[in-house]
């Protein structure tokens, strides 16, 4: 339910500047409430926390907002509440990849929420085809390379929580730019078969306009691309509190992965992004590239 995920992080931000305006740490914060500091990480965050509404109104009294401040945050939290309500009634509170976090990194499961709730991504990958642009076939060989001896059960798991996570492609209001390597379309995780179909459908899903493909050539010379690692931007819509949501950036290593959401560290990975798109070939450069290379791989 992509509007109690954006009412959390809208609840979540809110909370978070009342805070800093109170000078208080996320410690102080925390043994006001008497609880862990990392639940009150957790609820500015917006992830789902044990958080009742009079353990808020006592935060919000230890903050010392004001009325109006008081206010807002309880209407927030009321709306928070009962898109919970609804959602459990629904049956799914708890998003659709609860289903498959025994098959993915620890770190994953916040990703995939915060994903759900942007309304724009990014992507930059250097070396494979983004996972929201993964044919069936393609993500098989990717997840064979890393887990070897998974069961042929667990790999079509995951090959469905692909497809689940792909349908925000389809979803009015969302878009996905992706700056990829031109390694990533000469690299050959999958058999040539399987890498002419996925190339053929880069180039059929980028004609989309809310779907942007470019590729770096490797002609392209130096560009910041070459130096930073596989990374992700999200953006969010606003919440009903007015406030844009803070910028996201996921980086996903091979041990761990790093959140980065401060304004210093989102603008280095913005002109990041403006140095791979000033070399990056155009949209239908990208596409003729890419079917010429779906050619070769067919023959």
């Amino acid at each position: 339910m992509t509007e109690l995920t954006v009412s959390r992080m809208d609840f979540g931000n809110f909370m978070r500047g009342v805070r800093e305006d109170a000078h208080q740490t996320l410690l102080a914060a925390a043994a006001g409430l008497e609880v862990s500091r990392q639940v009150i990480m957790r609820m500015e965050e917006g992830s789902p926390t044990k958080l009742t509404g009079p353990l808020i109104k006592l935060l919000l009294a230890n903050y010392g907002a004001s009325a109006e401040i008081r206010d807002e945050a309880l209407r927030l939290w009321s709306e928070l509440t009962e898109q919970d309500k609804m959602a459990k009634a629904q049956g799914n509170s708890k998003g659709f990849w609860k289903a498959y976090t025994d098959q993915v990194a620890p770190a994953f499961p916040r990703f995939l929420r915060l994903e759900g709730a942007a309304n724009r991504v990014l992507v930059h990958q250097p070396v494979i085809v983004p996972g929201l642009l993964q044919t069936p076939d393609y993500r098989r060989a990717i997840i064979r390379i890393d887990e070897p001896d998974l069961s042929a059960v667990n790999i079509e798991r995951l090959l469905e929580l692909t497809a689940r996570r792909q349908v925000r492609l389809s979803e009015p209001g969302f878009r996905l730019d992706a700056l990829i390597s031109e390694a990533v379309l000469r690299h050959c995780p999958a058999i040539p078969a399987a890498m002419a179909a996925q190339l053929r459908w880069l180039a059929e899903i980028g004609e989309r306009e809310n779907i942007s493909i470019r590729v770096i050539p490797w002609s392209a010379g130096p560009h910041r691309g070459l130096t930073i690692q596989p990374f992700t931007l999200l953006e969010f819509p606003h919440g009903s509190s007015g406030t844009a949501l803070p910028t996201v950036v996921f980086v996903e290593g091979a041990i761990g992965s790093l959140y980065h959401e401060r304004a210093t560290e989102i603008d280095r990975y913005r002109r990041a992004v403006a140095s791979m798109r000033a070399v990056a070939l155009t949209e239908t450069d990208t596409r003729e590239l890419v079917l010429g290379l779906a050619k070769e791989y067919a023959l």
